[in-house]
């Protein structure tokens, strides 16, 4: 990032700020599992313990960074990042460096922070996924439009983690093992009716159907995602095996062979976790088998996670939480008769396409500009997809293939 002109000097700084970042480099001074160099206008600080792990890095351009932080805490150094308040030679090493740190990381939510974090909780409490809420959710985050995910998606337009193997493998080839994958796992064949709970930009439903050759009726509620789908089929020659609807999963009617939903629970809020499990199993035929991809948090955080409100609910996906494998299966249990038969989480392959993402994000900011979206919006999507990879690193958060089946439904 090019240097940004400091707007406070160490001569100038008010006593305020100094004091605030004496109460932040304080807390962090505990710091374990490597180290990290804090520079800004008042000095540099080292801080934790040499490791065999490469040392971070910070530059504070602005020492409005501490107050910033001290306000809103962690979501609070996002937003100083979004600012251009400070850099980092490795973010994703920060991010990592943090986890391990988690404590500290919590710390950072104390004192005048816990304001802030009422203010944002009292917000997102206004973002509930009823009918209207969730289109207004999903339109915040999808209807930014079709041309700007396609500068950093694999060309199949899948917004979900690949599955990766060797060295030498490639986003587009590990994006198609991964929907080969679910094909698979589901034994889909010709003449299955599969019905699928979030259409994304169609990726799933014209693999199925192409390849698979089974019937896919999809549905969405961002018009964005269902419009170029559309496109995308009739363009295929699939109309007669693709049947696409603009409709809320809530509404859905009928029986299917087979269910898919990717990466699609983490948007319907945690209070609507029993809905959309008695929605899976009523949508599926005695013997069907339905095939979940989830982005989990550890049992033991999820509790906590569901209180706070983190930098992505407040700025990426409002309305949104992280399921944990054991809140989906208690949900599960107490709304249908469906059975967890498989399941694999393969976290580090989030982690390789969220580098991938990022790699081409980077590379397509020109393009991005020239879309329209400014310089804090494209530090916001950085921070974000740097947050994501760092988290999928350490297994802070992994995702999942859960494969569930009706009473029967397992040979």
């Amino acid at each position: 990032m090019n240097a940004i002109v400091h707007n406070q000097t160490g001569a100038r700084a008010s006593r305020g700020l100094r004091f605030l970042r004496g109460q932040l480099l304080a807390r962090m001074r505990s710091l374990r599992h490597g180290q990290l160099v804090i520079n800004d206008a008042l000095g540099a600080v080292v801080l934790g313990e040499p490791t065999h792990e490469p040392t971070v890095h910070i530059a504070i351009h602005d020492l409005a960074f501490y107050r910033t932080v001290a306000g809103n805490g962690s979501v609070g150094a996002g937003e100083a990042y979004m600012e251009g308040q400070w850099s980092c030679d490795d973010l994703v090493g920060l991010v990592r460096l943090l986890v391990r740190n988690r404590d500290l990381l919590d710390g950072m939510e104390s004192g005048m922070a816990r304001l802030g974090g009422w203010a944002m909780q009292a917000w997102a409490a206004l973002r509930r996924n009823t009918r209207d809420g969730s289109r207004r959710n999903i339109a915040a985050h999808y209807d930014l439009g079709n041309d700007f995910f396609g500068l950093f998606l694999s060309s199949d337009l899948m917004y979900s983690s690949a599955l990766w193997e060797g060295e030498g493998d490639t986003l587009e080839a590990a994006s198609r093992r991964k929907l080969d994958r679910v094909c698979q796992w589901l034994e889909l064949k010709p003449g299955d009716r599969v019905v699928e709970i979030g259409t994304g930009w169609g990726g799933f439903a014209l693999h199925a159907a192409r390849y698979y050759g089974c019937h896919v009726t999809t549905t969405t509620i961002s018009k964005e995602q269902h419009e170029l789908a559309t496109r995308r089929v009739a363009e295929a020659g699939l109309g007669d095996r693709v049947t696409l609807l603009l409709e809320d999963y809530r509404d859905l009617q009928g029986q299917f062979d087979k269910l898919v939903s990717i990466e699609m629970v983490e948007a319907i809020g945690a209070a609507y976790l029993d809905t959309y499990f008695a929605k899976l199993g009523a949508l599926l035929r005695p013997g069907g088998r339905a095939l979940l991809q989830a982005i989990t948090i550890e049992d033991h955080r999820y509790a906590q996670a569901l209180r706070s409100v983190d930098f992505i609910k407040r700025y990426v996906f409002p309305g949104s939480f992280i399921p944990s494998v054991n809140a989906l299966l208690q949900a599960k249990t107490r709304s249908t008769d469906l059975a967890l038969v498989r399941q694999d989480d393969f976290g580090h392959s989030y982690a390789r396409t969220l580098h991938a993402w990022r790699e081409r994000f980077l590379t397509a900011r020109p393009e991005a500009r020239a879309q329209g979206f400014d310089e804090r919006f494209l530090r916001l999507w950085e921070f974000y997809l740097v947050y994501c990879e760092g988290g999928f690193l350490e297994r802070s958060i992994g995702v999942s293939h859960l494969l569930f089946a009706k009473p029967g439904g397992v040979p």
